[in-house]
């Protein structure tokens, strides 16, 4: 069986599957010889126009450069540089559109030429023969070449992979798609360089075999290719019929090995490499003539030009510096200019577009040449795109999947070896633009790996970065044991003991202590600790006797103190029983007094009650005091009860007085029948010298008051105040004699009252409202402004007056419960207690417990006050 190389010797062919055989309309422009294209006023470079990674600039702005000067630089195979096409100054190094199917912008760099032309100093490689691949190969990548047939991949870089890897090399000079002839011309003009590069290809790929391919409708550039190969360049011209996309790598190493490239993969995974025509002529310019990638050959063509041809054209050229200068007469109802050809070609944005190393062709066709399709249909499942792909794809459902954005199953029907020929658009009856929605599936494909990609790669790292501080610890830690070593040994060596193992150890056995004894609170800890002091003295003291002399003394002394107690308050309960003998219905005495207590008390919570609503309430006309018969002597329990009604009164003038300072007018006293105090202006501001004024006043009545009381208890009849409508206070029997028991109970109920006062107050002051006594017949108060504002520091000064006042009326109130005279308030009219049998004997135990209560709730209304006071001053 003949090997490959022998049937291909042998003149075999193959076949792919699919294609067609559009008009090629390539006489348009393949008549005429490549011609110069000068050089524009401005050249516009975009930093990537190949496969891969852009280079780093090395050019700042402002900078001249000369003709060949590079102007990136990178050092990776994926990284070819650009050079300048002219001699000029970079002006601008910014965002410019590129010739791309997104239209979208890149960084470029921006040269305004100054048409000298000048060249910059070039290495060349005349003698490539004698030097090694390796430095070819770098100085192919120096030099900025690219595949030129319209992939852009790394020439450099695909020769590197196929060294060693390969035995067979293709030139491809198919060039199948309509209207391009750049490669057809390139061979006709210029045969001998292009097979000198194929030469040069060849020297560093060492193949056994070299294959041309070209299509049979380039008969010229046939010839003149078999004219520039001799026997010994060991070169096949392989003639292959026309037909679409043959010109595609993977389809043309078919026809011409047989071979087949596995999906996702290259030519040279096969042991095949394939170079453009176009690239072989830059490569043989490299290498030979120092020459860098600055130029190539553009077809013009499209029935919208005047000058048809091919023209080399410097990189970076403005398109429209192109359309200029040759003649382009757009079509005023179909202006189009397309990049590259009919089927694999793309429309531009605009005209100011520059050319870079992959454009091969600038189509400007009319409207009837190529009709514009807008309209796309439904897919009829025809099946005319699955005959003629030559892929051997199902574009049908690739389009479906597309259009439904589902990239997953894109990537299972093989979207990657597409090859975007354009051959299933051409034949779809519905005109589908399906290589449209394959390019944008693409690049989606292509975004979501590098992303991939890039995430991979921060794992990677993450995991480098863990692993370096794992081995960082591990040898900190060899380290630390290593000294450690190295010292225990150094100090059993000097005879010394370790200080630092020594310190660890004590360390270790404080924490084993504190580990292995239980909790134990503080509390506890001290109760043991005294329990222990305790047990370690009655060991040491052993048949020691405590000394108790001094406990004894005292319990003697509280026995003795207990005694004379009870001796006084035997002899004051009999000199009580003797005197309550002359009185009639002793036995009755609890019963009344307990009562006149009720009664009281009643009384008192009426009053609480009906305090708070005496703002808005008439006065309550107070009830006349009962006369009582004046001949009887003093009773002592009416006596208590009297003054402890007075302390409550001159409490609840001062709560008025208080009032009345803060809404800044004078209080009508309960005890007078002076007019209603006039309203004020609620919208003034506080005065405090009207303040201190109503302060005073009400100092002063309370003073008065407390002397005509004092009148009162002196005279033993009752004083009727010269400033009241009140009725004359109730007559006392000033014959009995005042029972210091019921004396103390008076004054603790005083005292409860007192501060239940002081904190009704307080309740006032934080309402913010004048309190009016609903036991006088006082006008009331001057109608306020809820809205003023009450100063915090106001309010605390007339709390503490308050306070004193409240302290001065239960000084007075004592003065006469000493003077054995009850005491009538000369600033209210209320009705005196309820009259009481003063022949009744006080219960000792009876008036202890309710002192007691008393005491407890005068605390507690204390408390209440004071609290209320901070809030007050809080605000």
């Amino acid at each position: 069986m003949l090997s490959i190389i022998e049937q291909i010797k042998q003149g075999k062919l193959w076949d792919f599957h699919g294609g067609i055989h559009p008009a090629e309309n390539k006489a348009l422009s393949s008549k005429q010889p490549i011609k110069a294209a000068g050089i524009p006023h401005e050249l516009v470079l975009p930093l990537k126009q190949h496969i891969g990674s852009r280079g780093d600039i090395i050019v700042n702005i402002g900078d001249h450069v000369l003709k060949g000067q590079p102007l990136t630089q990178g050092d990776i195979a994926m990284c070819v540089p650009i050079h300048a096409p002219s001699s000029g100054t970079i002006t601008a190094i910014e965002q410019r559109t590129t010739a791309h199917p997104s239209g979208l912008t890149d960084l470029c760099i921006v040269i305004a030429t100054d048409n000298q032309d000048t060249w910059c100093q070039t290495k060349q490689y005349p003698d490539y023969q004698d030097r090694d691949p390796a430095e070819l190969i770098e100085a192919i990548r120096l030099a900025g070449i690219a595949g030129l047939g319209g992939a852009g991949f790394p020439t450099a870089r695909k020769l590197q992979g196929g060294l060693g890897n390969v035995d067979i090399l293709i030139i491809n000079a198919a060039e199948c798609e309509p209207y391009i002839t750049a490669d057809d011309r390139l061979m006709q003009d210029y045969a001998d360089e292009v097979i000198e590069g194929v030469r040069i290809l060849r020297h560093i790929i060492a193949p056994k075999l070299t294959l041309i391919g070209i299509e049979d409708n380039k008969p010229e550039a046939i010839k003149a290719l078999e004219a520039c190969v001799s026997e010994d360049d060991n070169i096949i011209i392989r003639v292959i019929p026309t037909k679409y996309p043959s010109g595609s790598s993977k389809q043309l190493v078919k026809l011409l090995t047989g071979r087949e490239v596995p999906s996702q993969a290259r030519s040279t995974s096969i042991g095949v490499i394939m170079q453009n025509i176009g690239t072989a002529f830059a490569i043989k310019r490299a290498i030979v003539n120092g020459e860098p990638l600055i130029e190539r050959v553009v077809t013009l063509t499209g029935e919208a030009f005047k000058q048809r041809g091919n023209v080399f054209a410097l990189l970076g050229t403005p398109i429209a510096y192109l359309l200029e200068k040759f003649g382009y007469q757009a079509d005023k109802k179909y202006p189009r200019v397309i990049i590259g050809g009919s089927l694999m070609g793309f429309t531009l944005p605009h005209a100011n577009v520059p050319i870079t190393k992959i454009t091969n062709c600038i189509l400007t066709p009319k409207r009837k040449e190529l009709p514009l399709h807008t309209y796309e249909m439904a897919c009829i499942r025809c099946s005319a795109c699955a005959d003629v792909c030559p892929s051997s794809l199902l574009p049908q459902q690739l389009q479906w999947y597309a259009k439904d954005k589902d990239y997953d199953k894109c990537e299972e029907y093989n979207l990657s070896d597409c090859i975007e020929c354009g051959a299933c658009a051409y034949v779809c009856p519905s005109e589908i633009p399906l290589v449209q929605y394959y390019r944008q599936a693409k690049a989606e494909i292509w975004e979501r790996k590098q992303d991939e990609m890039s995430a991979e790669r921060a794992r990677q790292r993450f995991e480098a970065k863990q692993q370096r501080m794992e081995r960082d610890k591990a040898d900190r830690e060899n380290r630390f044991a290593k000294a450690a070593t190295d010292r225990r040994q150094n100090m059993a060596a000097s005879g010394g003991d370790d200080a630092v193992a020594a310190a660890i150890a004590r360390v270790k056995a404080k924490q084993a202590a504190v580990a292995t004894t239980p909790t134990i609170k503080p509390a506890v800890a001290a109760a043991i600790a005294k329990a222990k002091a305790k047990q370690a003295a009655s060991t040491s003291e052993a048949n020691a006797e405590p000394d108790n002399s001094e406990m004894a003394a005292l319990r003697k002394q509280r026995k003795l103190q207990a005694r004379e107690q009870k001796a006084a308050k035997h002899a004051e309960l009999m000199q009580q029983q003797q005197a309550d003998t002359d009185q009639p219905s002793a036995q009755n005495t609890d019963k009344k007094d307990a009562v006149a207590a009720a009664v009281a008390r009643a009384k008192a919570r009426k009053a609480a009650q009906q305090a708070p609503t005496a703002i808005d309430a008439e006065p309550i006309a107070a009830e006349p005091v009962t006369k009582v018969n004046t001949d009887a002597a003093v009773d002592p329990k009416k006596a208590a009860v009297a003054a402890a009604v007075a302390r409550a009164k001159a409490r609840k003038a001062a709560q008025k007085a208080q009032v009345s300072i803060e809404t800044q007018a004078p209080v009508n006293d309960a005890t007078t029948d002076v007019a209603p105090v006039t309203k004020m202006n609620t919208d003034a501001a506080v005065d405090p010298k009207k303040a201190a004024v109503a302060a005073a006043v009400a100092r002063s009545k309370a003073r008065k008051a407390a002397q005509q009381a004092q009148v009162s208890i002196e005279t033993q009849a009752p004083v009727n105040d010269a400033t009241t409508n009140a009725a004359p206070a109730a007559e006392v029997n000033t014959d009995a004699a005042v029972d210091p028991k019921k004396a103390a109970v008076a004054a603790a109920v005083a005292r409860a009252k007192a501060r239940k006062a002081a904190q009704q107050a307080q309740v006032s002051i934080e309402t913010q409202a004048p309190v009016n006594d609903a036991t006088t017949n006082a006008a009331p108060a001057a109608e306020v402004n809820t809205d003023v504002v009450i100063d915090p520091k106001k309010a605390a000064v007339a709390a503490a007056v308050a306070r004193a006042k409240a302290r001065k009326a239960a000084q007075q109130a004592q003065v006469s419960i000493e003077t054995q005279a009850p005491v009538n308030d000369a600033t209210t009219d209320a009705a005196p207690a309820a009259e009481v049998n003063t022949d009744v004997v006080i219960d000792p135990k009876k008036a202890a417990v309710a002192a007691a209560v008393a005491r407890a709730k005068a605390r507690k209304a204390a408390q209440q006050a004071n609290k209320a006071q901070s809030n007050i001053e809080e605000e």
